[in-house]
């Protein structure tokens, strides 16, 4: 199991210091922050299990921040730090979500006594988490969405793939969450303790990927004042992510493949042999079939590298996601913008599901983001999607093919039902309404539905 993450948010030095000290003996990976806004980025980058939130802060208050990160990501433990004064509204944001609080000055022991609790809460969530799964067959990643067919079919290749010792080849177009699908081979491997290590092998020059890869010792060329450590060294007994392979240069592609068949390196200006022990997990959009027809790729490199070949499908082949996927985004960009944006009206949604997205996941993610951005109310409407977005959706409907209010609702709604397996809750929680009022929906507009009456 990957290390629970958790973050200290105080901006007195020594709070900070104390506390995240006792956290890493835990064995949480602990981050500290003395503002509020530096943290609600860091936490739509790469979410926290566990927070420690001083009430007062010189940004933001922290009760604001509990209300974001429990609204946004529902599993996270909160505990607030407070003063003597301040004791009341701490007993008042444990009625908000936080599990408890604690009063300065404080001894170590009561820190380390509610981390624990908050640990043994966490372990047990992320228990229960695998039963369901097993339990409902549903396979899912952190930070890799999608309940349609074709990701339950990759998340099952991934947990395949992950157990085997091979390398691996992601055909994917770009946007497609390559490197989230490397990392999640990586973190259920034998090697998840060990480094992942990324690098992108289109635009550099040879000299430049040569120097990064396989690093340089001090003195091999001007401006080498020191020895530098290669990726591939720094990942020895880890994972090399390797994207955009297609676009490496034919001599380093001689070099790569000299490494994958000597298992080492040597450092440039080097002489001396390294051994590794690494994985690599290499991604391209390009035919490199064609490629090969073309002399532009080795082809003994390539099958070296195409052990295992593994397809991610694109977000217009797995339109039954984009709903959940703009949920998803919707709560991450809340909480990074500090916005409190409670759902997508059922015309923008409709034109969200209807959008090709030649971009795939990542275009779906900034058209999100920029929304949020730019919403002034609790609802993303038509005025908040990108005017080429509404452009295209108009010549898509063209002037006889225009929904009413009523039509828009009943597909939109038909659509998440049928998206989320007949989900009431998540339903429900996807389009913003009581599960009462989905139900008089559902009979008002005579959708066909999985379920009975409650």
């Amino acid at each position: 199991m990957d290390k629970f993450r958790a973050a200290v948010i105080d901006d007195e030095r020594h709070t900070t210091k104390l506390v995240a000290k006792v956290l890493t003996k835990l064995g949480f990976e602990t981050e500290t922050f003395d503002l509020g806004h530096p943290f609600l980025n860091r936490m739509a980058e790469k979410p926290f299990d566990l927070v420690f939130i001083d009430l007062h802060l010189p940004d933001i208050d922290g009760m604001t921040i509990l209300n974001f990160v429990k609204k946004g990501f529902e599993d996270i433990e909160a505990v607030i730090i407070t003063g003597h004064g301040s004791i009341p509204s701490a007993v008042e944001a444990t009625s908000k979500g936080a599990v408890n609080y604690i009063v300065k000055p404080f001894r170590i022991q009561e820190v380390r006594s509610l981390a624990q609790n908050c640990l043994e809460k966490l372990h047990l969530k992320e228990e229960n988490k695998r039963l369901k799964q097993s339990l409902n067959g549903v396979v899912q990643f952190k930070n890799f969405i999608g309940n349609s067919k074709v990701m339950q079919d990759l998340f099952a290749m991934i947990r395949k793939v992950a157990e085997v010792n091979c390398n691996v080849l992601l055909q994917a177009d770009t946007g497609t969450g390559k490197e989230r699908a490397a990392r999640a081979i990586h973190e259920l491997s034998p090697r998840r303790n060990k480094t992942f290590v990324s690098f992108n092998c289109g635009g550099f020059t040879e000299e430049l990927i040569s120097s990064e890869l396989f690093g340089h010792e001090k003195g091999a060329f001007t401006g080498a004042t020191a020895t530098k450590i290669g990726l591939l060294e720094s990942a020895d007994g880890g994972t090399v992510f390797l994207d955009e392979i297609g676009e490496m240069p034919m001599n380093m592609q001689v070099k790569l493949l000299h490494v994958i068949q000597e298992r080492r390196i040597i450092r440039v200006g080097g002489t001396k042999p390294i051994s590794l022990d690494i994985r690599i997990i290499a991604a391209t959009n390009r035919d490199l079939h064609k490629e090969m027809e073309l002399g532009q790729f080795r082809e003994d490199l390539f099958y070296r590298l195409n052990v295992v070949n593994v397809y991610l499908p694109k977000l217009s082949e797995r339109r039954d996601d984009i709903p959940l996927l703009a949920n998803y985004f919707l709560k991450t960009f809340n909480a990074r913008f500090g916005k409190s944006v409670e759902s997508i009206s059922p015309q923008a949604q409709e034109v969200l599901n209807n959008y090709n997205y030649p971009g795939n996941v990542r275009e779906l993610e900034n058209i999100i983001q920029r929304a949020v951005a730019l919403a002034e109310g609790d609802t993303i409407g038509m005025r908040e999607l990108p005017p080429d977005l509404l452009n295209l959706a108009f010549s898509a409907f063209g002037p006889s093919g225009l929904f009413s209010l009523e039509e828009i609702e009943r597909r939109h709604i038909k659509h998440v039902l049928e998206a989320t397996g007949f989900n009431k809750h998540l339903s429900s929680h996807i389009l913003g309404v009581p599960r009462t009022t989905l139900w008089r929906r559902i009979k008002k507009y005579n959708i066909e539905v999985d379920f009975d009456e409650e």
